[in-house]
């Protein structure tokens, strides 16, 4: 597929959660760990052995890797609902593509079947998930990325214990104490050439590196070519390819000076310090015995089941309450809910009455049939498990397994009883999505909605902020082709003055238009409603739902590309108007961009931070400079609003990766709050970046293997503009407690420093980092201490004793702004040194300080090059003629 046909898909779809893997560490053993074949997956039966054997031998790999502690135990492997049926395949009960670890999908862009794993939290933090190729589980990219079952372990480091690569494709050399050049690696005991290896239609040309006079280290195109045979066992991080590599690097043998993503992030720690300090770690102990080989289960996608469990206890009657869960449920029903599924309804109070049986939607028909059974009057009390057990029955009386089938519970009542229930909600294999309404809303079934694999959300009263719609938007099934999901594109309300307008432009851009549904509210009388095409062609066809306040309108076939302008007039005072505008993916064969947003926790306890993450992907590229914006919204409906940016700095660990993050800390109250991400992208200013992704297996340049292709390059910082689009997605709630009444001193330091580097100029040295701010990243710091040493853990660990540069001239600048200094070194070092190494650590006002910075250096001498590069090279005896390829990052 062209790249064109890929440039313009936008879709944002939901990542609930803060981690949604469902593993869990048994004896040992990992269980339920998801492989997860996407749709768009041709089928082919061999993928299922391929995984399959794959994963055995994975796990005994694994097993001697982390001393005999770990192995997989179980695995289930999700099958597309489009695949043929197997007797062998089972209904899945809490598995979906949303709790993933592994993806079996497309690869990035065409011809780009590297493995990675989405990581982009602190280190020892989990990852999302990883992604493999058909080609790659097929076995046809062993030649460049080594054996599967290898990388597999490999990728689940990243994925499982937050560890990174200690190879840097930025910083691929450093010139080492040896006064050598050094390639990037771990353990220095791997060995190899530096060689630059040049091809052009069938004749190649290899030579050795020459130094680049400007930055010191070797040329652009040098790479390291490890040998074939080696005896070094470290490290798995490095190049899990290599015969002899079967370990993590330790604290004996981890190399400190390389400047690896896995020092700069875990602060230069190895990677077998950091699986050491982990939960999983801590909680297990060597085993003696082998473990026994995976069970795998096959799970294929069936048509949804869902059933609506509405509250209309008399509470609902308060704040507009019983009409905003109808607006919400109409469109759910109207808009999001798939054709194919099958859907029932069940409303209680103090008791709970079935309302629908399981009715296939086929049609409009049996949706407008749907319709009429939603809850007219509220009045009674509040039986949560009422309303689940009668839920039960109804989704039983089709499918007596019920398991994998949904229960989306509304309610805005406290229940003290709702906990009895939880045992049998467990136990029943049936996913709870919980919409809870309100500040009073039961907290007991947070915990069905967790340990089931459900979502959360939560809407305030203040209906002008959409939320009860939102909620019910987010829930379209994520087990099918994003191609199939409604996007939202637009949410927003306004409270009004009788004939004040609330008028807007919505944006449809080339990759969506089906199925394109615009919906507006109101809470007391009928506005008047405009709505014009890119033309200027007014919208006519409105239908209007009185009872309900709401009217909508579907635009047939494909709507124009462009400003839709609407106008909505308010006929009544104190009026609370919504505008929410839906639409799919316009061409099934564009893979879409994704925005995932989320918190980093779903539960936190004051004042310890969160942050907030916004994920702008296409299909798996990333999408750069979007505006993007997260409205937190607490429990009585306050509003923070957030700017989140992708510089990787403060609470960004990753720059252009598309993962816009800002840290998270006004709490106001106790209880629930709500996450909502908008991101929009004006012309030429947001880009696809089609870089390879972070994280990811090396490729393996060449013990130069026979035949081993080039990797299809693209260059470096390739960017492709994108048009204009919006985009808004709901990241579901999260719950605070212990926040203080009180006045409180100032708990919060600024930010570490995390993009601290320094450049030789004459005899100054040049420092550059971004701003943190006096709260994290937010205001302005009051001073910064800058101090160097030649010795970087003496830096690392007695920084206060470190020599300090004078920085009386340095004014701090607001958070995220570009500081700049620059520093003549003097004669601060021993005789011997090599290096000087530099630290920054920032103070606020309350004179609390930072975490230590990322560490820069800077190398006082000119490094050797190496021997004659046409020399044989005395580990392996093959010459340089004869070097097979194959390439550490390329």
């Amino acid at each position: 597929m062209g790249l064109l046909s890929f440039i313009f898909l936008l879709v944002i779809c939901l990542l609930q959660g803060s981690n949604t893997s469902l593993v869990r560490l048994n004896d040992n053993g990992y269980e339920g760990i998801i492989f997860a074949i996407d749709p768009r997956v041709p089928e082919d039966e061999k993928i299922i052995e391929q995984i399959k054997d794959m994963v055995t031998t994975a796990s005994i790999y694994l097993f001697e890797a982390t001393e005999k502690r770990f192995f997989f135990k179980n695995v289930s492997i999700l099958i597309p609902n489009n695949w043929k049926e197997n007797p062998l395949y089972k209904r899945p009960k809490h598995e979906s593509y949303k709790h993933a670890d592994v993806l079996v999908a497309p690869p990035t862009l065409p011809g780009r079947d590297e493995p990675y794993t989405r990581q982009f939290t602190a280190c020892e933090e989990k990852g999302e998930y990883i992604h493999f190729t058909p080609d790659f589980v097929l076995g046809k990219k062993e030649k460049e990325y080594g054996p599967s079952d290898r990388l597999f372990v490999h990728e689940w480091a990243h994925l499982r214990w937050g560890v990174f690569d200690e190879y840097n494709e930025d910083a691929p050399f450093y010139s080492a104490k040896s006064k050598k050049i050094e390639a990037t690696r771990c353990s220095t005991g791997i060995t190899g050439l530096n060689r630059v290896h040049k091809c052009q239609g069938n004749s190649c040309t290899t030579r050795g590196c020459r130094i680049d006079s400007k930055t010191k280290l070797y040329e652009k195109d040098c790479q390291f070519f490890p040998d074939k045979d080696q005896t070094e066992k470290a490290s798995i991080m490095f190049m899990q390819g290599i015969n002899s590599v079967v370990e993590f690097c330790n604290k004996e043998n981890h190399n400190r000076e390389a400047p690896s993503i896995q020092n700069k992030l875990c602060n230069f720690r190895s990677t077998w310090e950091v699986i050491s300090n982990s939960e999983d770690f801590k909680n297990t102990t060597s085993l003696v015995a082998p473990p026994p080989p995976p069970v795998f289960s096959l799970l294929k996608i069936r048509e949804r089941i869902v059933c609506l469990v509405l509250d209309k206890s008399g509470s609902m009657n308060g704040f507009n309450r019983l009409n905003r869960m109808n607006q919400a449920a109409k469109h759910f029903l109207l808009q999001t809910i798939e054709n194919g599924s099958w859907v029932g309804m069940v409303h209680f109070d103090s008791t709970a009455y079935i309302k629908s049986n399981l009715i296939q939607i086929i049609s409009s028909k049996e949706r407008n049939n749907l319709l009429e059974s939603l809850p007219t009057t509220a009045n009674g009390g509040t039986s949560i498990c009422a309303g689940i057990k009668s839920a039960f029955q109804v989704i039983g009386e089709i499918y007596p397994q019920i398991d994998g089938s949904e229960i989306v519970l509304l309610t805005d009542g406290e229940d003290n009883t709702a906990k009895n229930c939880i045992g049998e909600v467990k136990q029943s294999g049936a996913i709870i999505h919980l919409i809870a309404l309100g500040p009073s809303a039961d907290q007991a079934v947070i915990e069905m909605s967790t340990i089931t694999g459900g979502n959360h959300f939560f809407a305030s009263d203040e209906a002008q902020n959409n939320g009860l719609i939102d909620a019910f938007g987010a829930l379209a099934s994520g087990n099918t082709d994003l191609s199939q999901q409604p996007l939202q594109l637009e949410s927003k309300g306004l409270i009004l003055n009788s004939n004040t307008w609330m008028n807007g432009t919505v944006i449809i851009d080339s990759t969506v238009g089906k199925d394109t549904f615009f919906l507006i509210t109101w809470t007391i009388q009928e506005p008047i409603i405009s709505l014009w095409d890119p033309n200027g062609i007014p919208m006519r066809n409105f239908t209007v739902d009185t009872v309900s306040k709401m009217a909508y309108l579907r635009i047939p076939g494909t709507a124009k590309v462009g400003v839709w302008t609407y106008s909505l007039q308010a006929k009544a005072n104190s009026e609370t108007l919504t505008m929410t505008v839906n639409s799919q993916a316009a061409n099934s064969s564009v893979p879409p961009i994704t925005v995932n947003a989320k918190m980093n926790k779903d539960t936190n306890s004051f004042p310890s931070p969160m942050i907030v993450y916004a994920e702008v992907l296409q299909g798996y590229v990333p999408i750069l400079g979007a505006n993007v914006t997260a409205f937190i919204e607490s429990n009585n409906g306050k509003i923070e609003v957030l700017e989140l940016l992708d510089n990787g700095a403060g609470a960004d660990s990753f720059k252009n990766d598309g993962v816009y993050s800002r840290y998270f800390i006004s709490y106001s109250e106790n209880g629930r709050y709500n996450l909502k991400v908008r991101a929009q992208g004006g012309v030429n200013v947001a880009a696809r970046y089609l870089r390879h992704p972070l994280n990811r297996a090396s490729y393996i340049p060449g013990w130069v293997v026979d035949g081993n292709p080039p990797r299809a390059e693209i260059d470096e910082d390739t960017q492709t503009p994108l048009e204009s689009f919006t985009r808004t997605a709901s990241g579901g709630a999260f719950v605070i407690s212990n926040v203080s009444t009180l006045p409180l001193p100032d708990l919060y330091p600024p930010s570490q420093i995390t993009d601290l580097e320094a450049t030789p100029v004459g005899d100054e040295i040049n420092l550059t980092w971004t701003a943190p701010g006096d709260n994290f990243d937010v205001g302005k710091v009051q001073q910064y201490i800058i101090r160097i040493s030649d010795n970087i853990l003496d830096l690392r660990d007695n920084f206060d004793n470190a020599l300090q540069v004078n920085t009386t001239d340095l004014l701090p600048n607001e958070a995220n702004s570009k500081e700049t200094f620059a520093f003549k070194p003097g004669n601060i070092s021993e005789e011997n040194a090599t290096h000087i190494f530099i630290a920054i650590q920032s103070v606020d006002k309350s004179n609390l300080t930072s975490k230590l910075s990322n560490i820069a250096q800077v190398a006082l001498f000119i490094p050797q090059t190496e021997s004659d590069p046409d020399e044989s090279h005395p580990n392996s005896g093959i010459s340089v003629s004869s070097l097979v390829l194959l390439v550490v990052g390329s």
